[in-house]
């Protein structure tokens, strides 16, 4: 054996003593969450509505950090370049992490190079809501109804780029429906816009259009998550309307910097995904109309790549962009 090779063999393992002992002691400071949206919003309530059970486990303050800018690119960059020891981690967005890349022609982070996926903190249901003037009392019926017109119908969103755009888009995509979208500022003025029957469509959160459902101003044609939403358990879902596969929520999540030793995002999975458990967190994520999961790094990690690949092809084709 050369003295080379046992110097190599030796830093080589002092490096792996030196990962275990920092993944047995962590954490041993506060945790800090960058939340890359201004505060109020289902992002940043989200990351609030677990951190303090998540800190009682840690035995760690887990400080909430909002870094608005750039549809969250600014945020996110910041947590792309924090130093990966598990002491700076990210809100993720899907907005931000699977669908920004492919909108902007330049974007200052890389999501599968730049991050260690650690969680899947849950799923925000999406709802298409319609005037009750518009003759279709479901997905299907409207389906229908818009395959046998020469109309083109409006629909709005919280704005050009984001998940119900998008949703919107592969709708189109899919029925070959005529579809517009309008653009707002946010998903509250679409609601109040078609309300007020300025427009017929909204493709939006539950959260923000289940009591107008619920109250009769509005009717919930469909929700496009995997099954019914327990908010307004009477509105199918996309895929019983007749469109196999058409999953699409608005999904948050936990990740940290790429090459955070794997141990320390195991114990932040383990104890996210028991807070996810606790009464307390489960009635503040019902009340924004999330449903928990608290998947693996490795589930969550495939559900990224899997996002990343099907956007791709839908903004492609709907040739989205924004500068």
């Amino acid at each position: 054996m050369t003295k080379r090779f046992w110097t190599a063999a030796c830093a080589a393992l002092c490096v792996a003593a030196a990962t275990t002992v920092d993944a047995q002691d962590y954490p041993a400071k506060p945790v800090r969450i960058v939340v890359p949206f201004s505060p109020g919003g289902v992002a940043d309530n989200s990351a609030r509505g677990v951190s303090d059970r998540l800190a009682a486990q840690l035995g760690q303050q887990v400080i909430v950090e909002n870094r608005p800018g750039a549809s969250g690119n600014i945020g996110t960059q910041a947590v792309a370049q924090a130093a990966p020891d598990g002491y700076t981690l990210l809100l993720g967005f899907d907005g931000t992490m699977v669908i920004n890349p492919h909108v902007f022609p330049k974007i200052p982070f890389d999501t599968v190079k730049d991050f260690a996926p650690v969680t899947k903190l849950g799923d925000a249901v999406l709802i298409l809501v319609a005037h009750p003037s518009l003759p279709a009392k479901n997905l299907a019926e409207f389906i229908a109804l818009a395959q046998s017109s020469s109309r083109t119908y409006p629909y709005g969103t919280s704005g050009t780029g984001g998940t119900p755009h998008l949703a919107g888009e592969l709708l189109k995509q899919r029925t070959g429906i005529a579809l517009e979208h309008i653009p707002y500022k946010g998903g509250g003025q679409a609601i109040i816009d078609v309300v007020g029957g300025q427009i017929p469509l909204v493709y939006t959160a539950i959260a923000t259009a289940q009591q107008y459902v619920k109250g009769g101003r509005l009717v919930g044609l469909g929700v496009s998550s995997a099954k019914r939403s327990a908010a307004l358990p009477d509105v199918p879902t996309f895929i019983e309307s007749g469109l196999p596969g058409f999953e699409v929520s608005a999904w948050v999540g936990i990740l940290a910097p790429a090459k955070t030793p794997r141990p320390v995002v195991d114990r932040l999975q383990k104890e996210i995904a028991a807070a996810l458990q606790a009464q307390d967190v489960r009635e503040r994520y019902a009340a924004l109309g999330i449903d928990p999961v608290g998947n693996t790094p490795d589930q969550f990690g495939e559900q990224i790549r899997a996002d990343l690949a099907r956007w791709e092809k839908v903004v492609k084709s709907a040739n989205i962009k924004l500068d």
